[in-house]
Order: C-alpha cells, then sequence, then structure tokens
C-alpha cells in the first residue's frame, strides 16, 4: 500500500527489561515440556487419600485383613451395648466379657457387668484396640460378649437317640435357612411342639450364634441340634434307621396334614426349605414324599418358621387323633 511499504514490524528497544527480543535456540525446550502426569491421590503424600491407604495397609498387615474393608463380626461374638445386654438376659452361653478402658459407663454397661458377674463370665477391662480386633472392626460401643461355640450333635447319633427315646419321633431339618432369627423361631417351635431335635448343614445355613439363640428365648438350651456336612446324604442316613422323610413343597398334591395322618405313627423327619427356593432339588428327590400347606388367603408362601410351626402343628394334632 502507498506510503507504509517500509514500515518495520513492532521492535523491542535495546536494552528492555521485558527479555530477549530473539528466540532461545531451544534451550528452554524442556521447561516447556512439563513434569508428567500428576501423580495418583493415594501416591501425593500431603493428600487425605495417601493416609488412608497407608492405614489401611497396617490394618492388614496386622490382623491379616483384605485392605480397608470391614471384617465381618466372628458368629461367637456379640457387640454393641444393647445387644450385649440382651444376650445376657436371655442367658446365652458366654465366656468373657470386654469392657473398654475409661469407658463412659451409662446404665447398660453397669447392667451387663452384673450380668456377666451373676452368670460367673470373665469380666475384663481391656484396651480399645483389643475390642476392636474382637469385633471386626463393628461399632462395639465399648462392649463385646465372646460367646461359648455350640455343640452340635452328630446327625447319626441325633436319630439313634431320638429313636431311643420315642417310637414316633419328630425331626426337623432345615435346608437353605440362612436367617439366624429364622432358625431361633424355628427351635422355638419345634421344643414346643415336642420335636426331638434340628437338623441342619454346615454350609450355606444359619447357625446356632448369639442371635438364633436370643430368638430361640432359650430353646437351644434343651433341643440337641446336629450339624451335616451334607444335608442329603444325612436324609439318607435317616431313613436307613427308619425315618420316613417329607419335604415341604407349596406345589405338592398333598397337604401337610394329609401327610401327618398317613404317617402318623412312624418316626419322622420333615425337611424346611427357605421362603424362596425351598427345599433344594437333591434332597428333595430323596424324600419319601411332599406336602403342602393349604393357604386358602391367596398368599404364595409363608415365612420357613411359620411354614415349620404349622407342619409340626399338624403332625402333633394328627397323632392324637390316631
Amino acid at each position: 500500500m502507498a506510503g507504509n511499504s517500509q514500515r518495520r514490524g513492532a521492535t523491542r528497544k535495546p536494552g528492555s527489561k521485558k527479555g530477549s527480543s530473539v528466540g532461545s535456540g531451544g534451550q528452554r525446550r524442556r521447561a516447556l515440556e512439563g513434569k508428567g502426569p500428576t501423580p495418583k491421590a493415594e501416591d501425593r503424600v500431603s493428600h487425605p487419600a495417601h493416609k488412608r491407604t497407608k492405614q489401611a495397609e497396617r490394618r492388614a498387615a496386622q490382623g491379616g485383613g483384605g485392605g480397608s474393608a470391614r471384617r465381618a463380626v466372628p458368629d461367637d461374638t456379640v457387640v454393641g451395648r444393647n445387644p450385649v445386654v440382651e444376650a445376657l438376659r436371655a442367658a446365652v452361653p458366654a465366656r468373657e466379657l470386654l469392657v473398654a478402658e475409661g469407658i463412659d459407663a451409662d446404665d447398660r454397661v453397669a447392667e451387663a457387668v452384673a450380668l456377666a458377674t451373676s452368670a460367673r463370665v470373665r469380666v475384663s477391662s481391656s484396651p480399645k484396640r483389643d475390642l476392636d480386633r474382637a469385633a471386626g472392626e463393628a461399632n462395639h460401643q465399648g462392649l463385646v460378649l465372646r460367646t461359648e461355640p455350640f455343640g452340635y450333635a452328630d446327625p447319626e447319633a441325633l436319630f439313634s437317640e431320638a429313636l431311643a427315646a420315642s417310637a414316633q419321633p419328630v425331626i426337623v431339618a432345615l435346608d437353605g435357612i440362612t436367617d439366624p432369627h429364622n432358625l431361633g423361631a424355628i427351635a422355638r417351635s419345634a421344643l414346643a411342639f415336642a420335636a426331638a431335635g434340628l437338623l441342619v448343614p454346615s454350609r450355606r445355613s444359619a447357625g446356632v450364634t448369639a442371635a438364633a439363640w436370643r430368638s430361640s428365648a432359650g430353646a437351644f438350651a434343651r433341643l440337641p441340634v446336629a450339624r451335616a456336612t451334607n444335608l442329603a446324604r444325612a436324609v439318607g442316613q435317616a431313613q436307613a434307621a427308619g425315618f420316613f422323610v417329607i419335604t415341604l413343597d407349596g406345589s405338592a398334591r398333598r397337604t401337610v396334614a394329609e401327610s401327618a395322618e398317613h404317617f402318623a405313627d412312624v418316626p419322622l423327619l420333615v425337611v424346611v426349605g427357605s421362603e424362596g427356593a425351598g427345599v433344594s432339588r437333591i434332597v428333595g428327590d430323596r424324600a419319601d414324599q411332599a406336602a403342602r400347606i393349604e393357604l386358602p388367603g391367596g398368599a404364595e408362601s409363608l415365612n420357613a418358621s411359620v411354614a415349620a410351626g404349622i407342619a409340626l402343628y399338624s403332625i402333633v394334632q394328627a397323632r392324637q387323633h390316631t
């Protein structure tokens, strides 16, 4: 354009404090490349995640746990002020009451110590870390009760002892009952209707824990319980000993009342399954008969403990009228 064809571009005056007017010749390229990707949060010492990771590693090293996951409360342990007091009131067999050192004692703590002392349960004042370890990191509120392991019978011994005591004993077998409260309620009904004992599998089944004991209202103190490594095999052993086996099945042709009348004068093993899945196929195939509970109200199923109670009542009624 006329008049500015010789115009020079913007230049920096010599001696300017704003830096060089020319390039660095690549000498500062490394500074422009950065310092690499940002480290993970757990790798940055100043980040809270780093502290949590280190704490989890220490817990795993001390207790053999799996990282930061909480360990489950052991079956023989009751934790928390209310549960501990309830267990001691129910006379759950216990071996030691752990009380945290420096605990802020209230009426529940005082009652727990008094009940334990009265029952001759050892009372130990222990550091909080010992209670944390015993409770599987559950919120123990300063009280942990260690219960006695339940003494299970051998299945064949249960069958023979039941037959020695009665010509027509009734034993209840549980298949897939995982709720300890259901187990306790079934034990209570079994004792009320004079059953000779319970048979439970050792896997995928509730055991006689403190929770089950409380739900049983003390029935486990007087009711034998056998534990089988293989429930189907134990059912076969019962049949070999002379028991007839009935399974509860909502689709069965006969009712429980009809089966009870048919088997009124023989030893019985009644198998109760879970409300959702029922009796397993392998156990059901071994049974002598399946029976259903009539539900005129239209409900699809019953809680396992309710079903067991109805079945036992039906058996008692049938035997009283024969």
